[in-house]
């Protein structure tokens, strides 16, 4: 089995070549590498077209829009969804391959380890890895993959502006739980550490229990911001 990776993109120029350079073993095994741009207005595309299989532009803006691109476009058994500052651990694919057939999840994601040092960073990650396996509900940051078929069983991704990967799990956990693989994908902290790591931690936890409450993602999008 072979893998599509997506990787939706928006003035990446900072993150985009160093998350693709360590992608390149996978592509001369036969798994596929598609970006898919949204408008960006810094050099992305042109730094990602040689290290990519393809580079799709003509998405509009919308993570979960540009993922369904992606995933349409794709040409392998397995879509693996990748934010452009995550980077996959080494022989994810074999996880991935192996962990589905021998598990009989039918989806699943990774542990997720964040980038920066803080002792506090240590704790976010456990509970945060922690709470999705109890759940069964993945973030983004921690490289969903799911079979094409099932992708298309459940039709695609919704396209809504945040909270697409909870919405997006919803959907999958009714069909199985998740593969949590505890080899960790490592994620940049930036978010954390320019925003405050307290003040995240409100803020996501906020925004989860408003959306839970029927808060409408259209407006949760306003306050993420």
């Amino acid at each position: 089995m072979k893998i599509s990776i997506i990787i939706p993109v928006l003035n990446e120029q900072a993150v985009i070549v160093d998350t693709l350079q360590p992608l390149q073993a996978l592509r001369k095994a036969g798994h596929e590498l598609i970006i898919v741009d949204a408008g960006s207005t810094d050099n992305t595309p042109k730094l990602a077209a040689p290290l990519a299989d393809y580079v799709l532009e003509q998405s509009k803006p919308g993570r979960a829009r540009q993922m369904n691109t992606g995933a349409k476009f794709a040409h392998n058994e397995i879509l693996l969804f990748l934010h452009a500052d995550t980077h996959l651990p080494a022989q994810a694919e074999q996880l991935i391959i192996n962990g589905l057939a021998k598990s009989g999840r039918q989806w699943g994601r990774f542990d997720v380890r964040l980038s920066g040092q803080a002792k506090l960073l240590r704790l976010v990650e456990r509970l945060m890895n922690w709470r999705s396996c109890l759940t069964g509900i993945a973030t983004g940051d921690q490289a969903i993959f799911i079979p094409k078929n099932l992708y298309n069983k459940i039709q695609g991704i919704p396209e809504i502006p945040l909270m697409e990967d909870i919405s997006l799990s919803k959907k999958l956990k009714r069909i199985s739980p998740p593969l949590c693989i505890r080899t960790p994908v490592i994620t940049s902290s930036r978010r954390w550490e320019e925003n405050g790591i307290i003040r995240t931690i409100l803020l996501m936890w906020s925004l989860r229990l408003a959306y839970a409450l029927g808060i409408s993602p259209e407006t949760l999008k306003k306050y993420y911001h």
